[in-house]
């Protein structure tokens, strides 16, 4: 039997106070027992660290007219970005409230090695955070300009004195493939407050390997590699 989408929730309430949990990954990832062990293990700390705070909360807050003091909410979801026959490479995204005028979201990912079987991290596949900076950075931050534009409908020069352009070492890496026979785009994205106001939200740039792209990924990597388009 195939491996199916896991989609999990825990949710409760006291009165007025609610506690909302989702957790979820993707069947390619469900099909892969040490992923999915993995995958679970993180699901279960953070569903028992929001159960607990929540707990913490209603014990201090719980006779208060603020609920906005007690209410907790958390989603995390995880999402295939590329599958290759060695490689499966994920992204996730999560949103936590745990009080206050607005929640907070994130961005992350990883990839699996079916060889070794073990997580590898997108950036351990290039041969050093100088390296990505001085080859990913001109790019990044190009293309983060004219997107910052864009989404605030200017034509002029973006102001970059409360938010300058973020070094990679600051993002979220990821390693796609459009061609689906090796990895050929790199993903980057900036989560809120990384390179904008809570208000702009993300940013979110792929960027086609190239030779010099290329030219950074470690010896043993290199096979998984495509030039792309």
């Amino acid at each position: 039997m195939d491996a199916a989408k896991v989609e999990f929730t825990d949710n409760a309430a006291d009165g007025e106070a609610k506690r909302e949990f989702a957790y979820g990954w993707p069947a390619e990832a469900a099909a892969i027992p040490a992923l999915a062990a993995r995958l679970t293990a993180d699901r279960d700390k953070l569903l028992a660290e929001q159960k607990a705070d929540w707990s913490s909360a209603l014990k201090e807050f719980g006779n208060s007219d603020c609920i906005g003091c007690v209410n907790r909410d958390f989603s995390k979801t995880w999402e295939v970005v590329a599958n290759l026959p060695r490689f499966l490479s994920l992204s996730y995204g999560f949103y936590a409230y745990t009080g206050g005028a607005h929640g907070n979201s994130a961005s992350g990912g990883l990839v699996w090695d079916r060889e070794a079987d073990a997580a590898v991290e997108p950036r351990a596949f290039f041969t050093s955070a100088k390296a990505m900076q001085d080859v990913l950075g001109p790019r990044w931050c190009k293309a983060l300009s004219g997107a910052r534009r864009a989404k605030m409908g200017g034509e002029g020069p973006v102001d970059e004195s409360t938010f300058p352009c973020p070094p990679i070492a600051d993002l979220t890496v990821l390693l796609g493939s459009k061609g689906k026979t090796g990895f050929d785009r790199i993903g980057l994205i900036a989560d809120p407050y990384v390179a904008g106001s809570y208000a702009e939200g993300d940013y979110e740039v792929t960027i086609p390997v190239t030779a010099d792209i290329l030219a950074i990924v470690k010896p043993e990597y290199k096979a998984a590699f495509n030039l792309g388009k």
